[in-house]
């Protein structure tokens, strides 16, 4: 059967009823089992391979956080403000509020002159058990630094400083920064008028919402950023470098599938999950990216089926399988460790 392409037709605007892509098994029954989507894509927005409806509309939350960061180095404030690496990656990243997360964001926010109550995230525990603990111990309550967005907030703040906007309203969908965020979004998925759709993300910022497929796009052009133009196509190797220079910025040190993938590729494939189960992998010199989208929003399935599509188009070599052994499917054990099934990707 063809593959789909994007512009056919208009996306329904709720779930399709996608196949199923992971059961899971216990004895010789299926006991559970998620539904959902996946695109590969080349950076032209050509479907390549697919299961379920690409066209779909899902929201990107932030699986985009690349492209929201482009405005920041696209117009001179990363510049202006110094920020090197560590803060590039903290602005797309997704963090488990580790101090090697909050602590340069902290200071980044001083360097604007503004305290933690600038970010408009608000506090979250930290993602991370340990800091998590060690807050708990000291008596402290997590503050927005230990938010997963903070970083990219602390970036917009920035940009935001840069372009004389009041940093009260970073957020305004209707301000300049996200009117240049929107901007880029657009551009970089190559959506077509009526197919994008904004609400508001957990961390208060606007979030995008495209068929899947535009999605893989982006993040193709994001990782293969060749034929970018110039401005563009720096900002986009500064966040592919950043990301591989520091992975375990864009996500944590504990138990996260973006950093495992990043680490053990040394940076060659770019990685990022978003909220309810979305997933994306750009393959840097490939020209190839991958969107994932689990229906019921769980990542037991999400993380296996994104192990298992990038070993399917040979994203992933031997030793760095062995590398993310803990993530694929495989043997389901009890407290006990005795084996009681199995997770299985079959999509």
């Amino acid at each position: 059967m063809p593959h789909p392409e994007l512009q056919i037709s208009a996306s329904p605007a709720v779930f399709p009823d996608n196949p199923v892509l992971v059961r899971i098994w216990r004895g010789d029954w299926v006991e559970s089992q998620h539904r959902g989507s996946w695109a590969l894509v080349d950076g032209n927005g050509k479907v390549l391979e697919s299961a379920g409806d690409v066209r779909a509309r899902v929201f990107a939350r932030s699986s985009l956080k690349s492209i929201q960061a482009l405005p920041l180095l696209e117009s001179g404030a990363a510049e202006r403000f110094g920020l090197g690496e560590v803060e590039v990656a903290l602005a797309v990243s997704s963090h488990s509020g580790e101090p090697c997360h909050t602590e340069p964001v902290a200071r980044l926010l001083a360097r604007l002159g503004l305290g933690v109550e600038a970010l408009q995230c608000g506090p979250q525990p930290p993602n991370d058990s340990q800091t998590r603990a060690e807050l708990e111990r000291r008596g402290e309550k997590p503050s927005s630094l230990h938010n997963n967005c903070s970083g990219k907030h602390a970036g917009f703040l920035c940009l935001a400083c840069h372009l004389g906007l009041a940093p009260e309203r970073y957020l305004d969908p209707q301000a300049e920064v996200q009117t240049l965020v929107h901007a880029a979004v657009e551009a970089m998925t190559g959506v077509l008028p009526g197919e994008l759709s904004t609400a508001i993300d957990g961390c208060s910022a606007p979030t995008f919402r495209m068929p899947l497929g535009r999605l893989a796009t982006a993040i193709a052009r994001v990782s293969n950023p060749e034929r970018l133009p110039a401005k563009r196509r720096a900002a986009c190797e500064r966040v592919l470098e950043a990301a591989a220079h520091h992975p375990e910025l864009i996500a944590g040190h504990h138990r996260r599938l973006c950093t495992d993938l990043s680490r053990a590729t040394k940076g060659r494939l770019f990685p990022k999950i978003g909220g309810e189960a979305v997933y994306v992998v750009g393959i840097r010199g490939a020209d190839r990216g991958l969107a994932v989208k689990i229906d019921d929003g769980e990542t037991r399935g999400l993380h296996p089926l994104v192990i298992a599509l990038c070993e399917r188009f040979g994203f992933l070599g031997s030793e760095e399988l062995r590398a993310l052994h803990a993530w694929r499917a495989g043997k389901l054990r009890n407290w006990a460790g005795i084996e009681v099934g199995r997770v299985e990707v079959v999509g």
